[in-house]
């Protein structure tokens, strides 16, 4: 097993824990965390789940190396990409962080409620560094979640942000303490289980639902420019150079 799953009374904990990996995700890790989320989902004693990384990393994201192998996608028929984006739990998640939320990584972050992170957390979109795209919600996501402006930056340099700059944007909900991230989480968790989960999950829908009629878009065009970015000699480029740690050379064909 490399995603744990632990009841702290009313709150699941749900870690990833591929620390030589970095926490990066492949199929099996997404099989493992939709079934953790189907526990929260079916069991009525639990009212809101917390995903973290185990080994001071949240997680880099999708396995390139796995990807790159030819192993199967990282992501589920039912709920989508690491087994989370495209069907998020029914309940409150929140994200609690510790060291790098990178790729494939901040985007499941962007799948959960409110996030909580360490002073020295990290997150990026490192995509285009790497010739792919964010397509697990970071292009259509961050611009919900961001300023458009910053967004942009982070989606088109792949540089860094601090959990301090994301704090001051509203991203990132708690500052904690460097080790401190799971238990700020949930304490949070644990405020939100105790209120009454119908009006939770009514406030949550409305929220999300209000999200998602600005994505709906995004979510279409993002297809066709994915479809055309896989077919590229870049694209394949991207992933060799990440395989074979060297810098890439980029054709624009």
């Amino acid at each position: 097993m490399t995603v744990h799953t632990e009841a702290s009374g009313a709150v699941l904990v749900v870690t990833i824990d591929r620390p030589e990996r970095r926490n990066a995700i492949d199929a099996s890790a997404a099989r493992e965390i939709e079934r953790a989320w189907d526990r929260l989902d079916s069991d009525s004693d639990l009212r809101a789940g917390i995903l973290t990384g185990a080994g001071g990393m949240f997680s880099a994201g999708a396995d390139l190396k796995a990807a790159a192998a030819g192993m199967p996608a990282a992501r589920t028929q039912r709920r989508g990409y690491f087994g989370m984006i495209g069907l998020p739990p029914l309940k409150p998640v929140l994200a609690a962080v510790e060291g790098d939320a990178l790729g494939g990584g901040f985007e499941l972050l962007l799948a959960c409620d409110l996030v909580v992170a360490s002073q020295t957390a990290r997150f990026a979109l490192p995509e285009c560094r790497r010739g792919v795209l964010a397509a697990g919600g970071g292009a259509v996501k961050l611009p919900v979640r961001l300023p458009v402006n910053i967004a942009m930056e982070m989606l088109l340099t792949g540089a860094p942000q601090t959990a301090e700059r994301l704090h001051m944007l509203g991203l990132v909900n708690t500052l904690c303490p460097p080790g401190g991230a799971l238990g700020a989480a949930l304490e949070m968790a644990r405020a939100i289980a105790s209120n009454a989960p119908l009006s939770v999950g009514a406030a949550r829908r409305i929220v999300r639902h209000v999200a998602a009629a600005g994505e709906a878009a995004g979510w279409a065009m993002q297809e066709a420019e994915w479809d055309a970015l896989r077919a590229s000699a870049d694209y394949r480029e991207g992933i060799a150079a990440f395989v074979e740690k060297r810098t890439p050379h980029w054709s624009g064909s």
